[in-house]
């Protein structure tokens, strides 16, 4: 069975997708950020586990965990 497409592909489809994917991406790291948070896991703990920095994953979120 052939797997490559007899149609062309639709970009805007493949670009919705993708944005609906990074917003879902976005949405599942604050959840789990603020659940760590919550269990007192440190910034350089979540940080190690996304694979960037503390203060990249600081900055990105510490002002939705102060509410």
């Amino acid at each position: 069975m052939d797997e490559t497409p007899t149609d062309p592909i639709d970009p805007a489809t493949g670009l919705r997708a993708v944005a609906a994917l990074r917003k879902l991406a976005d949405h599942l790291e604050a959840l789990h950020v603020r659940e760590a948070r919550e269990q007192a896991w440190s910034w350089q703990a979540i940080a190690d586990v996304l694979g960037v920095t503390r203060q990249a994953v600081h900055q990105k979120h510490a002002p939705r965990a102060r509410n």
